[in-house]
């Protein structure tokens, strides 16, 4: 099965020039979803994880049944002011101004095997700046991974773990 077949693609959203990946239609064929989610366990257990953290809000849909299929734990990168208790906090640069992604430490283990997992990199700020957070709690990155990579964004190359896709599409 085509995962890419799976996966609407809509023009000029949200910004003329911009073609927007919706995993909506991929969610909504249970088919596709499962071998989506089958084909991101093969790439994710290779790195034998402690915990897979999925990235506000598309990486939660990815990440959760994920962790499930795996058997390990799951937490969340979220956006600022949305996490109750202690958190860390990381800023990051937007293409225009900044941003800020905070994670709960006390539910990541010193020294844990983490994949963060989202359902798109671009252009890898947003991954990048999860990895520093998480590198702030003790815990290793051993990968990143996504449903899709946008080529020639190079996002990749902001990221200090390796990272992998099950597509590879156009920006």
């Amino acid at each position: 099965m085509n995962i890419r077949d799976h996966i609407r693609i809509v023009p000029d959203f949200p910004k003329p020039g911009i073609n927007f990946y919706d995993i909506a239609t991929l969610l909504a064929n249970p088919a596709a979803w499962r071998e989506a989610i089958t084909q991101m366990q093969r790439l994710a257990e290779s790195y034998q994880p402690d915990m897979l953290m999925g990235i506000e809000s598309r990486g939660f849909l990815v990440a959760a049944p994920l962790a499930y299929e795996m058997g390990c734990g799951f937490g969340m990168v979220r956006k600022s002011g949305k996490l109750p208790g202690q958190i860390l906090s990381q800023k990051y640069a937007l293409e225009y101004g900044e941003d800020v992604i905070e994670i709960q430490p006390d539910l990541i283990p010193a020294g844990a095997k983490i994949v963060l997992v989202d359902d798109l990199l671009a252009t890898g700020g947003t991954m990048a700046a999860a990895e520093e957070l998480l590198h702030k709690t003790g815990a290793h990155v051993v990968a990143n991974i996504c449903l899709v990579e946008l080529e020639g964004l190079k996002g990749r190359d902001k990221l200090s773990a390796p990272f992998e896709a099950i597509l590879k599409c156009p920006a």
